[in-house]
């Protein structure tokens, strides 16, 4: 896509007009296993992703540069040593072809079973913050996107695609929660992932793709995130209920939950193609048939996530919002472009 073809959220708006509705369920799940699908007749490229926190390390196999472990950084606490990480991520990125990277990490090492530790910066939420904030904010003024994750509580390697975290609201919002509220807040990384593990926050026990209240109400609604939450790779395991929760984009694809079933329930009527964005922004009601199901901590039962009721009897529809959500992150890669140009000139 040239840099010229995406400029405003009008245009980007008007674009949206002209997808059908084959072309908006492409948009919101992926092509392959790095990139996103392209609408070549539109002008929209493919998003090109890559791993990861101690490195790019490019969606082609080619030899990568291993960069310090992410506690070593972290134990320096040199900010300024943070940002020429990022810059290094983003020349990285740039040499690889990659346009948004999957990192930084910024759980918490908060358990003896967090295996991936040393991709994390530590246990402390300020410190990591202040790292995370410092990095993400240097590659991206280089024009090149960074995937903030694993939004949020996952920071155990033991059952860590299925386990529960049960989290009172305090320890929730001053610890595992403030480096991703300091980084949407501070510098506004260009994606969020959303995480494998369910969790209990008192009210809802749900996946974190389908927990609407972190997702939809804290990180979209309270906080103002207007990036694109994406999932974990293979994480979905739904599709009204990850629609409901707020999901924007499954990642890989074009097989997976959405990938097989998205396009069938809009036709079905079970998700809506409307885009219904007074329903994203309004409070989440309770559940509709009394209180959730509450699964035990590190349930076997994969399923003992699916359905809390979190929102409406119907899924809200996030077609018209995720493809303008995947056209801002398109937009923003060319602006990314453009600085970079500017400041290699």
């Amino acid at each position: 896509m040239s840099s010229q073809t995406i400029t405003t959220e009008p245009e980007l708006l008007r674009l949206l007009d002209e997808l059908s509705a084959e072309e908006k369920v492409s948009l919101v799940v992926g092509a392959s296993m790095w990139a996103t699908t392209a609408v070549p007749r539109l002008g929209l490229e493919p998003v090109v992703m890559s791993d990861g926190p101690v490195g790019v390390r490019g969606p082609d196999g080619a030899t990568s540069a291993m960069f310090p472990a992410p506690s070593a950084l972290a134990a320096t606490w040199d900010l300024d040593l943070a940002a020429r990480s990022g810059a290094l991520f983003a020349a990285e990125a740039r040499r690889h072809g990659v346009d948004v990277v999957l990192a930084p990490q910024v759980n918490l090492q908060r358990t003896p079973v967090g295996g991936r530790h040393f991709e994390c910066y530590s246990e402390d939420p300020h410190l990591t913050a202040e790292i995370a904030v410092a990095l993400v904010g240097a590659a991206q003024a280089q024009g090149v996107g960074m995937c903030v994750k694993h939004y949020v509580a996952n920071d155990s390697e033991t059952e860590r695609t299925r386990y529960l975290a049960r989290l009172d609201e305090r320890t929730l919002r001053e610890a595992y929660l403030a480096p991703f509220e300091r980084l949407v807040r501070d510098v506004g990384p260009w994606s969020v992932m959303g995480a494998y593990n369910g969790a209990d926050t008192g009210g809802v026990a749900a996946r974190l793709l389908e927990h609407r209240p972190l997702v939809v109400d804290l990180l979209k609604e309270e906080w103002g995130y207007d990036g694109l939450f994406v999932s974990d790779w293979v994480a979905t395991q739904s599709v009204a209920p990850a629609v409901r929760g707020g999901l924007d984009l499954q990642m890989p694809g074009p097989d997976g939950a959405w990938g097989d079933g998205l396009l069938a329930a809009v036709r079905s009527g079970e998700v809506a193609e409307s885009d219904r964005r007074q329903g994203a922004a309004s409070p989440t009601p309770g559940p509709p048939h009394g209180p959730p199901h509450r699964p035990p901590c590190c349930g076997r039962e994969h399923n003992a996530y699916h359905g809390t009721g979190t929102g409406n009897d119907h899924a809200h529809d996030k077609l018209g919002g995720v493809s303008a959500g995947a056209g801002r992150t398109v937009r923003r890669r060319a602006e990314g472009r453009r600085r970079a140009g500017a400041a290699r000139g």
